[in-house]
């Protein structure tokens, strides 16, 4: 049976005519750079997620050093970032001659805490990255009152959580990503609302914010050839955008199909005593761009791994390593043991084919092979 972890193929062929046609409209019109779907696409991410602003990029990665651009922080300045989560979330804060200090995260949905997050702070705190890792919100409503007390920047990295929606006590319901000063976003083929090549975006409630991120991605002008501060050229192109605003008609639909696979793997491995499903936190929905299963004991998580591939079933460990034990971050403040959360989920998840196109044959086929390999250790 042909499984991939993201079936980009399949998934192109539900929406084909309607792509082929745009692109071809795009090609036709030669307005590959800042074409007028690009605005297009902009405007409806902005309704979809009820952010007064978007700035589509070159990628998620410049998206994310853009909005430290854009918060005028200082060589030196701190920037809170959980330890477990992508190297692009720390990579571009030292990019930009910045600290990034970094936290554990929550045992069971491997995101940042308000807790953690204050235990952190210093007085050269300036801005903090909680990640909304694997598609669900970290818990944000504490985390901006911590924020807010110590007057600390707040930068969403939603690039696996677009679409995620998240109740605050009062009732009101916000978008990942359009909760503090600037979301961030990826495109990445394989990101739930991907495109088919790179592409990032931010936004931001705030118009101030607004004017300078769209400068900094554009050479640092608003006027041609006028260049207020040194800024960077990121812009996403007009072929990415119409992909894009296609896909985003359908985002929705692509979250309740991953959620009906997720829930269908939950009802086997729900019932295990060696496998942790997924957690859900009660105030964010659940758009599930990774099923990340957590197994009790750390040995099994390679055999596992290398039990699936030899069933032809594919798997993906993210993250193997912690931040703070990778080469480019090691400092002789840290070492291992310093963060046993981080390091133990390191050892312990493993992420199992999810996607817009799967089928039940293709969920019995995983179920049965990851179920095969206990009956396998048992025998042995």
């Amino acid at each position: 049976m042909n499984i991939q972890m993201v079936d980009l193929k399949g998934q192109y062929q539900h929406i084909k005519e309607e792509v082929d046609s745009a692109i071809q409209q795009v090609i036709d019109a030669t307005a590959f750079i800042n074409g007028p779907q690009v605005k297009q696409f902009s405007d409806n991410l902005e309704r979809y997620l009820g952010a007064k602003h978007v700035i589509p990029c070159a990628n998620g990665t410049d998206a994310l050093q853009i909005a430290l651009m854009a918060m005028g922080l200082q060589p030196g300045d701190e920037v809170v970032v959980p330890c477990f989560t992508y190297v692009a979330t720390a990579e571009v804060i030292a990019l930009l001659h910045l600290k990034p200090v970094m936290t554990e995260v929550d045992p069971h949905t491997f995101n940042l805490t308000a807790e953690l997050f204050e235990k952190a702070i210093t007085p050269r705190t300036k801005a903090v990255v909680p990640v909304h890792l694997f598609g669900q919100c970290a818990d944000m409503e504490p985390i901006l009152e911590v924020a807010r007390k110590h007057n600390i920047f707040v930068i969403e990295d939603t690039a696996q959580a677009i679409g995620a929606d998240y109740t605050f006590s009062d009732g009101t319901v916000k978008k990942a990503g359009t909760m503090g000063d600037i979301g961030c976003t990826s495109f990445f083929p394989s990101k739930n609302l991907g495109c088919y090549g790179d592409g990032g975006a931010l936004f931001t409630n705030d118009t101030d914010l607004f004017q300078k991120i769209k400068m900094i991605a554009n050479h640092g002008q608003a006027v041609k050839y006028h260049h207020e501060v040194v800024g960077v050229n990121s812009r996403l192109d007009t072929i990415q955008a119409v992909v894009l605003d296609i896909k985003l008609k359908h985002l929705d639909s692509y979250a309740q199909t991953r959620n009906k696979a997720a829930a269908y793997y939950d009802e086997v491995f729900g019932q295990l005593d060696w496998i942790r499903v997924p957690a859900r936190q009660t105030n964010s929905t659940h758009v599930f761009h990774q099923y990340t299963l957590k197994l009790d004991v750390p040995e099994d998580r390679d055999e596992l791994k290398a039990h699936l591939e030899r069933q032809r079933v594919p798997a993906m460990v993210y993250y193997p390593i912690a931040l703070h034990l990778q080469h480019a971050f090691k400092t002789e403040a840290f070492g291992p043991g310093d963060f046993p959360i981080s390091e133990m989920l390191c050892s312990q998840v493993i992420s199992l084919p999810i996607h817009t196109e799967m089928t039940e044959t293709q969920l019995n086929f995983i179920i049965d092979a990851v179920l095969s390999f206990k009956k396998q250790k048992t025998v042995a």
